[in-house]
């Protein structure tokens, strides 16, 4: 079977899809709506920018490698993710005027690989693309944490596209149950193929234990010997509510001083810098520059508990990875994230505007190590039966078959 694979090929999520597909013994092509390298085992590759996002990403990379300007890229990826709140509604509202061409390139790509099934990523802007897939080759769809519920009522426009993606996708995937009974009330239908597991394909719990690795000499330098680790894994985000998050630090110094916060990808982050001078959090805050896989999972180990306090989510994989790793987990109080946490048995859920609510939830989870110990171990359980790679793929490989034959019946 040959998948195409309609995604942003710098995300590690399809990174790791890519590595799904290889470990199936499946061909695999990718359309990337961002230029990135070619993964080198990939049957066919192109990069079709999509609703302007070609912005971010530089110039396309050839199969022969990388040329200079890299400083310039990363100064326009910075001076992008500055101007984030602004691009994203300016996207929703341009993206039209980029879509003809992409959809007829899009078209000229799908006739050359001829592939089995079509699958995008996500709905915007990936899914969207792929409306263009011809009606007799299978599509399917994935939906990420924030598709349905900020994406998709943002603009009359994105409400249409949503609804017009679900009714063409032969099949769906989701990370949370949640999304799949949203997707029927936006027009999947009930009887097509569905399927629930991790937006990445699933946790590797051999490839974590073997794999954890310590920071870099100079980054470890910055983190300061405390008595516990909190780690903030997110980012800045338009979802995340970071503003809360630093606010509560000074309230949970209070209780526990000898506290350290990590915070992975905020370094340079506008907001994150702000936050942390107007709040006088010195070295108990430390800024990171984003981390390899490997050196995240390791904070996480190290990290008593982890705090990923958004408005929109699905199951985030860097909350599967926080409890596979045994660091106590602290979300917003969503619907899918009560699939995943009980709250006061293996997390806790706040209100994530609010600063004293998450202030508590530290405090309380720091001031009991009975509490701490007993979710680490039901959350190893779980994410040992529910989102373990293995299993995952073989539901991912019977899921592909039953959208290839939900086409020729």
């Amino acid at each position: 079977m040959h998948i195409l694979l309609v995604a942003d090929g710098r995300s590690p999520i399809t990174l790791r899809w890519l590595d799904n597909l290889r470990e199936l013994g499946l061909t695999f092509s990718l359309v990337s709506t961002f230029p990135c390298p070619p993964p080198p085992d990939a049957a066919h590759f192109a990069v079709l920018p999509v609703a302007f996002s070609g912005l971010t990403g530089g110039q396309a990379v050839s199969s022969a490698g990388a040329g200079g300007g890299k400083a310039a890229t990363s100064a326009r990826r910075r001076w992008v993710a500055g101007l984030r709140r602004i691009l994203l509604p300016l996207r929703y509202r341009l993206a039209p005027l980029s879509l003809p061409r992409s959809a007829r390139r899009y078209r000229q790509a799908v006739q050359a690989i001829q592939p089995d099934v079509v699958h995008a990523l996500r709905i915007p802007f990936e899914g969207i693309l792929a409306l263009a897939t011809p009606q007799d080759l299978p599509l399917a769809v994935s939906i990420w944490g924030n598709d349905l519920t900020l994406h998709a009522p943002a603009t009359p426009q994105m409400s249409r596209w949503t609804r017009a993606v679900l009714q063409r996708a032969d099949g769906l995937h989701a990370d949370a149950a949640r999304d799949l009974r949203l997707a029927r009330a936006w027009g999947f239908a009930q009887e097509r193929p569905s399927l629930l597991i991790p937006t990445s394909g699933g946790i590797d719990l051999q490839r974590m234990q073997k794999g954890l690795q310590p920071l870099p000499g100079e980054l470890e330098a910055r983190i300061p010997p405390h008595q516990w680790m909190v780690i903030n894994p997110r980012g800045v985000r338009a979802y995340t509510c970071t503003a809360a998050f630093f606010q509560s630090i000074p309230l949970v110094l209070q209780h526990h001083p000898h506290t350290v916060f990590v915070c992975p990808a905020m370094q340079g982050e506008q907001e994150a810098e702000k936050w942390k001078r107007r709040l006088n959090l010195d070295e108990r805050v430390v800024l990171l520059p984003p981390l390899p896989q490997t050196q995240l999972w390791g904070l996480f180990a190290r990290s008593a508990v982890s705090v990923s306090v958004t408005t929109h989510d699905g199951t985030p994989n860097t909350l599967l990875e926080a409890m596979a790793c045994g660091s106590f987990p602290i979300a917003g109080d969503l619907e899918s994230l009560r699939e995943w946490i009980t709250p006061g048995v293996n997390g806790l859920l706040v209100e994530g505007h609010k600063a004293d609510s998450i202030a508590a939830a530290v405090v309380q989870a720091l001031s009991s190590s009975q509490l701490l110990q007993q979710a680490a171990e039901i959350n190893r359980g779980l994410i040992a039966g529910r989102a373990e790679v293995q299993q995952m793929r073989l539901r991912l490989k019977e899921f592909y078959d039953r959208v290839v034959q939900r086409v020729k019946a």
